[in-house]
């Protein structure tokens, strides 16, 4: 993980409905949970609204087991005009919180809006 990381943008708890038949929870999920991290910090970030245009790199390391303890932790990979590329990294606590498993990562690319909806410059 990134040396800036300091605090989870996001932490949750799956639930028994995010379990596939192979007992784990499924990709989506965590991949919404994602989708949900990064736009708080390019919201954060870019000062207002913005809008997922792209999902690099993902790759999931490790499966998420029913009872981990999700914690996604947001990092700025890289800072454009109007778009901002978010590193997020997703770790699993097990174990009542013994245990810290880094179980999956990507890059998730926002662009800030503006009040119609169109890019806007990010301040």
């Amino acid at each position: 993980m990134n040396k800036e990381i300091l605090t989870p943008v996001l932490r949750v708890l799956p639930e028994p409905a995010d379990i596939n038949s192979n007992g784990h929870i499924f990709g989506g999920w965590v991949l919404a949970m994602m989708d949900r991290a990064g736009g708080i910090a390019a919201s954060r970030i870019a000062a207002g609204r913005c809008a997922t245009v792209a999902i690099e790199a993902m790759e999931f390391i490790a499966p998420i087991l029913l009872g981990d303890l999700i914690s996604i932790y947001a990092s700025i990979e890289r800072k454009g005009r109007t778009s901002i590329g978010i590193r997020l990294d997703v770790v699993a606590e097990r174990d009542r919180g013994e245990q810290h498993v880094k179980v999956t990562t990507g890059v998730f690319t926002f662009v800030a809006l503006d009040d119609d909806f169109k890019p806007r410059p990010i301040g």
